[in-house]
């Protein structure tokens, strides 16, 4: 709790900061709000934002939602004004994150945690496939995910985000060597992450599917240098597209998607493998980096 708290009192001296800036600074008004009347904006903003985040940093629960439902309709309130006249794009950015992180404050405030659990549940539940299927079927199964995962999370998402960018008039200058190299780290990137999915297909009995999960613990490939290799896959192509399609709101993308693994999914697909595969699980994390290629172990002993 005290950790959200003290978000929505920076954030209240941030808000505060900011609408300063507006009324002091043309230049600060003209690319956070465009066109929209700020003495209009600020008798509904102020109190609502800067207001309710003071309240919330001092433990007033109600402030919180307040503050947090507000920052949301703003973001997406502003979204779509700079979409339709191509003003206010840095407003968008700066109330976007602000959403982001005025909702997991006020989870800390209301909760006292971040219930990361609800992100597996539903079709997201840890499931082990059923066992003894046909390795082709897991095969089959697995490249499935890969077309539906990749071109959500790598093709269209990542369009989306660059059009926007583009349109939100805060596109930034890339080198022109970044193009040939992001297509290299992209062929790279979806190599190794095609070489795991087979890998986990057809030695685990299973798929990395949340669905169908392997059954068998697989200490192969990709997985005896680093424990996973398809998360480093698929975080290292997305900055690979942002960098093809020079965006650094994807770069970002890719970047918040590692954090969110990490520190969101990780550990709980980390306990499903220790419930599941006990002291087997726990050597081979011991003895293999989350991120970072070392050593090869042993396929047969960690």
């Amino acid at each position: 709790m005290r950790w959200g708290r003290t978000y929505f009192a920076v954030q209240a001296i941030a808000g505060a900061a900011w609408w300063f800036a507006v009324f002091a600074s043309p230049p600060v008004r003209d690319v956070t709000l465009g066109g929209l009347n700020p003495i209009l904006v600020a008798a509904v903003d102020i109190p609502l934002f800067v207001g309710a985040s003071a309240l919330a940093a001092l433990g007033v629960r109600g402030a919180a939602v307040v503050s947090t439902a507000w920052t949301g309709i703003v973001a997406i309130t502003l979204a779509g004004y700079a979409t339709v006249t191509t003003e206010a794009g840095w407003g968008v950015v700066i109330m976007a994150a602000a959403t982001a992180g005025s909702a997991f404050a006020l989870c800390l405030v209301a909760l006292g945690r971040i219930p990361t659990e609800w992100m597996i549940r539903g079709p997201f539940a840890f499931r082990p496939a059923a066992a003894r299927s046909a390795a082709a079927s897991h095969v089959v199964s697995t490249f499935s995910q890969i077309a539906v995962f990749w071109g959500l999370f790598l093709v269209v998402i990542p369009l989306i985000a660059a059009v926007l960018e583009r349109r939100w008039a805060i596109a930034l200058q890339f080198p022109a060597f970044t193009v040939p190299l992001g297509v290299a780290v992209l062929m790279a990137a979806s190599a190794l992450g095609i070489w795991s999915a087979i890998v986990m297909s057809t030695l685990g009995d299973g798929t990395p599917l949340p669905s169908a999960m392997p059954n068998s613990l697989v200490i192969a490939g990709p997985y005896r240098w680093v424990r996973n290799p398809m998360a480093v896959s698929g975080i290292v192509q997305g900055v690979a597209v942002g960098l093809i399609l020079s965006s650094w709101l994807v770069l970002v993308y890719a970047v918040a998607g590692s954090l969110l693994w990490n520190y969101a999914i990780r550990p709980h697909e980390e306990a499903d493998l220790e419930q599941r595969f006990g002291a087997e699980f726990r050597r081979y994390r011991d003895a293999v980096r989350c991120w970072l290629p070392g050593a090869p172990v042993s396929p047969s002993r960690p």
